[in-house]
């Protein structure tokens, strides 16, 4: 056999593995994935170098942003914007406002200014796929996520045009197309609502009630596909073509009730998780699992947990309770992938070092494990009492 043959096979087993230890340790499978991938590694058995690996973890992080667009419902979002609007720019603000300030006091790199506050809806989807959104607040950790994730798509494009180019023009236009883009996107999404408030019937020929051919997730394929190469032709972040195509699926296509469990299914199911096992195979745990690594980790996942858990209280305490605001802060404390391409744009830009890399790494994979399961099991003891 080829050593693609073996990769697949190897992934295979993995995918079989993954929910039967999940069961048996009672972790959640977001974390056994990530801890099967890394001990593959360690033990020889999958290479985060393998393009065949990097291509289908790509594809599976493109989904889960895919599956991110999903959950958005724009109707319910504009029904509710004065409270959440305000409410989300009083969390960012004092977000990023507490980071500068960590920034200035302990003389971290710039970096952290960018880094501290990042949101990433990876771990976060992982949580409402398990307990959907029966909670008040682990509704708004997703409202939270999804705005955090485009905050931190247009930090990330402006960090990693600087870190490119330096201060000029070529970072001023980098930023202006990006923006350019987001409004062109925007200004799509209310032409379509038009067209489809003209012509009705678009709908039920593009995605009919009887699909014996399947047809509405071939469309919901052809989108995923068109959104991501038309932010590729243009140079932009590849997930934010992902995330709106989910977007539009969701809220264009609503009459197909079924369709979101039927995608997230094949997500969770197959590309998903091939994710999160490439994301354990980049750590080498023979160098990332020192001391001075661990404790530096850990630094960064309680800054990462502390701006938020103020940032929470001083934006939604009118809305929740102070343990409810903290479990919110808590949910949005995981931003695992996109702390993981941060660090790697700051490393291969010889803006951090090779130390801090790996403490971005392991504070990452910590917060994800750690936090996961803590909320894991307050869920499952704090809301039982009260069933």
């Amino acid at each position: 056999m080829n050593d693609s043959s073996i990769l697949f096979i190897e992934i295979a087993l993995l995918l079989i593995l993954s929910p039967i230890v999940s069961n048996l340790i009672r972790l959640p499978i977001v974390v056994v994935e990530i801890i099967l991938g890394s001990l593959a590694f360690y033990f020889g058995f999958l290479s985060s170098d393998e393009e065949t690996f990097k291509a289908l973890s790509k594809i599976g992080f493109f989904y889960l942003m895919f599956l991110a667009g999903l959950e958005i419902d724009i109707k319910r979002f504009v029904a509710k914007k004065d409270t959440l609007l305000k409410s989300a720019l009083i969390y960012f603000s004092t977000l990023y406002s507490l980071s500068f300030i960590l920034y200035l006091a302990l003389g971290l790199s710039p970096i952290y200014i960018v880094a501290i506050p990042i949101v990433s809806l990876g771990m976060i989807m992982a949580l409402i796929n398990e307990h959907g959104k029966e909670f008040k607040w682990l509704e708004l950790v997703l409202i939270v996520g999804v705005m955090g994730e485009i905050v931190s798509i247009s930090a990330i494009v402006m960090y990693e045009s600087y870190t490119h180019h330096g201060v000029g023009f070529d970072l001023y236009k980098n930023i202006a197309i990006f923006f350019i883009v987001l409004f062109l996107v925007y200004q799509s999404l209310k032409l379509t609502n038009t067209l489809f408030w003209w012509f009705p019937e678009l709908k039920e020929s593009m995605m009919p009630q009887d699909d014996g051919k399947v047809q509405s997730v071939r469309i919901s394929a052809a989108f995923f596909i068109i959104f991501v190469a038309i932010m590729h032709i243009l140079h932009i972040d590849m997930v934010l073509g992902a995330f709106f195509a989910g977007i539009f699926i969701s809220n264009f296509f609503e009459h197909k009730k079924d369709l979101p469990k039927m995608l997230h299914k094949v997500g969770f199911g197959f590309l998903v998780p091939i994710f999160f096992i490439y994301v354990g195979s980049t750590l080498d745990l023979t160098l990332v699992f020192s001391v001075k690594i661990l404790l530096n980790a850990l630094y960064i996942m309680l800054m990462i947990i502390f701006v938020r858990a103020v940032s929470s209280y001083v934006a939604y305490r009118t809305h929740l309770s102070l343990f409810e605001t903290q479990l919110l802060a808590l949910g949005d404390s995981m931003p695992l992938t996109f702390l993981i391409a941060i660090a790697t744009i700051g490393y291969e830009a010889n803006l951090i070092s090779q130390d801090e890399y790996f403490s971005f790494i392991v504070a990452g994979m910590l917060s994800g494990v750690l936090i996961m399961s803590l909320l894991k099991f307050l869920i499952a003891k704090l809301y039982a009492k009260s069933k």
